[in-house]
């Protein structure tokens, strides 16, 4: 049996990426910038949202915002559309006569409107700092390099990759040029029966909790069929017999927001409200989802609530934004998030609204700010494996 080398023992390789403090300097494999050229208004400004209002109403049919259901309620007041990530991406394409899409949202969403929409509009992010720290943990590199581990282990050509949607163009990319697919937390399953069809073994990429609770709890799988590559680890920190014997391949990666919730919190929250259900999405972690009454993505929430008797009692296992929306939207119910401790996705909540009313203004005047743009072979092959993902049964 073979071991991993500690920190600072020979063999040991350091991170690829290194730590980068808060606004100083940047890393261009990652999701995340850390620049936004021009003048913000300030945060203060009472007049803030009469100067969206007035942004929005002179561009009229020119743009397009999208919010995602995550964005705080000051930005999702002026979104045309909200909904997740994929939703809103399809949602760019299908509006060809707006020139600009300003999306409320993070990098990677933005990227695949840039990917979905026509040539003519251009995607526009209000804040480039918007990033994911989720998709962060998978950059192209460290990819590459994994698939290069598993041709010397002798099992490439068995593995089929996936990847969630909330990862880079350069990673869906990579997934197309491999005959892989992408899939969204409401098709998960979907994606891997596909998968499954194609070869023996899941590289499944970045959230390790979402494949490994699709793969355990819907399709049966053990969690001893599921190993965890981790990319800063040599070899993936795994040795050849679970390279073998693995069916599932998880990345080391997670939700920021998702990864918080704890067992105790389930626990905690039963003994406080004895008849209560608890909704959660699927990128929480296994002993989380495995105690819940409720699973699914950020749309099964949103309708599972709507559908919810009045009197009933939830808490609810996502992001904190959406949870007290849902809350104000739903006075005859009970729903309460299910952590005691605030619960923001904090790069999502970077696109405010000073942000929003900079990058209208700016668009009003003609001057297209902090547009998203992915090149023509990345586009390609990201779009390989989103078009696979439209044609799963």
């Amino acid at each position: 049996m073979t071991t991993t080398p500690e920190i600072g023992a020979p063999g040991f390789t350091e991170p690829r990426l290194p730590l980068l403090l808060l606004g100083a300097g940047t890393d261009p494999d990652s999701e995340r910038g850390v620049d936004c050229p021009g003048e913000l208004p300030p945060a203060s400004d009472p007049e803030l949202v009469e100067r969206a209002r007035a942004a929005k109403a002179a561009l009229g049919e020119q743009v397009f915002v999208l919010g995602h259901h995550y964005q705080r309620d000051e930005v999702i007041q002026f979104a045309d559309v909200t909904g997740d990530s994929f939703k809103l991406a399809q949602q760019a394409a299908a509006r060809p006569q707006a020139p600009y899409v300003v999306f409320c949202g993070v990098h990677f969403m933005a990227e695949s409107a840039d990917i979905l929409t026509a040539d003519h509009q251009q995607v526009v992010l209000p804040d480039l700092a918007a990033g994911c720290s989720m998709a962060d943990m998978a950059t192209f590199d460290q990819v590459e390099e994994c698939w290069e581990v598993l041709e010397d282990m002798g099992v490439a050509d068995d593995v089929v990759p996936v990847t969630y949607m909330n990862s880079s163009a350069d990673i869906k990319a990579f997934v197309g040029r491999h005959g892989g697919v992408v899939c969204t937390s409401s098709n998960a399953r979907r994606a891997l029966d596909w998968a499954y069809s194609k070869g023996s073994k899941v590289l499944f990429l970045p959230d390790q909790h979402l494949g490994r609770n699709t793969a355990v709890l819907e399709m049966g799988f053990a969690l001893e069929d599921c190993v965890v590559y981790n990319p800063h680890r040599p070899d993936g920190g795994l040795t050849p017999q679970q390279f073998r014997d693995a069916r599932m391949l998880l990345w080391r990666g997670h939700c920021s927001v998702h990864g918080r919730f704890t067992k105790q919190s389930v626990d905690d929250m039963r003994e406080q409200v004895p008849d209560v259900n608890i909704l959660v999405h699927p990128e929480c972690r296994h002993e989380v989802v495995v105690e819940a009454d409720y699973i699914g993505s950020t749309e099964y929430i949103i309708r599972t609530l709507a559908e919810a008797p009045a009197g009933s009692s939830w808490a609810v296992g996502t992001e904190l934004n959406l949870v007290r929306r849902l809350a104000n939207r739903h006075p005859d119910k009970n729903i309460m998030f299910l952590d005691r401790t605030v619960c923001f996705c904090s790069t999502m909540n970077r696109i405010d609204l000073p942000h929003l009313v900079w990058s209208l203004e700016a668009l009003a005047r003609g001057e297209v700010v902090n547009r998203i743009r992915v090149d023509e072979e990345t586009a390609h092959y990201a779009r390989v494996a989103l078009d696979q993902m439209l044609a799963l049964p």
